[in-house]
């Protein structure tokens, strides 16, 4: 490691660790710059401002988040594996609640993080391996946006929850909840259309070269139709 990658490290931990033990208010440069023992001209050639800052923060935060969730070997039961995924996403943000709100809090409208997209990546994966098995009755695409969104909302909602005031159940509930909503009972029941649908197509997504693009697009309109349709079709 370089020397200016040393120093860059070292600010990002004394952030990090001013971060977690006050807030954010806690990071100022003042702070940052006394705790990483180095000049505020360094800061800012290194992060051009406090902005720049926070955002190799939460990408610090990320990628130990990401670290832990890669971490967890996939089982034959991708349903489960879904259901670890998200209670690692609560459990991540309990146990670093300043952490969380810096990553999550304060989205840049249509501009996520690199390491923001890479957690989607993890999240998809999950999904799509439901559909693969049959199971998911939404597409993938919904699929992920409901456990994204029902996830990082009630995340959001316990960090702002005092632990002792917490429901111990709330985060399992709404957890199985979401669940319910986008998958078939079990994999031993014969799916129904939309569930075959949302399969075939993420089937279709892991094999190139099948069909033309104008073929795949076509492919694909049909296939989100019949993902469409009424349960019991």
């Amino acid at each position: 490691m370089g020397e200016r990658e040393e120093i860059r490290g070292r600010i990002v931990d004394a952030a990090t660790t001013l971060l977690r033990d006050g807030g954010r208010e806690s990071v100022t440069t003042r702070a940052v710059s006394t705790a990483a023992g180095v000049q505020a001209p360094t800061l800012y050639r290194l992060f051009t401002d406090m902005s720049g800052l926070l955002e190799a923060v939460a990408a610090d935060g990320f990628a130990r988040y990401l670290a832990q969730k890669h971490s967890q070997a996939l089982t034959a039961d991708p349903v489960q594996d879904l259901r670890r995924g998200w209670d690692t996403h609560v459990g991540f943000g309990l146990e670093n609640p300043a952490h969380y709100l810096l990553m999550y809090g304060h989205p840049a409208p249509g501009s996520p993080s690199r390491a923001a997209t890479q957690s989607l990546d993890r999240l998809r994966l999950l999904v799509e391996r439901i559909a693969v098995d049959g199971r998911l009755v939404v597409s993938v695409e919904t699929a992920v946006a409901m456990v994204h969104s029902a996830g990082v909302g009630l995340t959001l909602n316990l960090i702002g929850i005092p632990p002792e005031d917490r429901d111990p159940a709330l985060s399992g509930r709404l957890r199985e909840a979401v669940i319910a909503a986008i998958t078939a009972a079990s994999p031993t029941s014969p799916p129904n259309l939309s569930a075959r649908a949302v399969g075939l197509k993420a089937v279709l997504d892991q094999v190139g070269g099948l069909y033309s693009a104008g073929e795949r697009a076509l492919l694909d309109e049909l296939l989100d139709r019949a993902a469409g349709a009424p349960p019991g079709s």
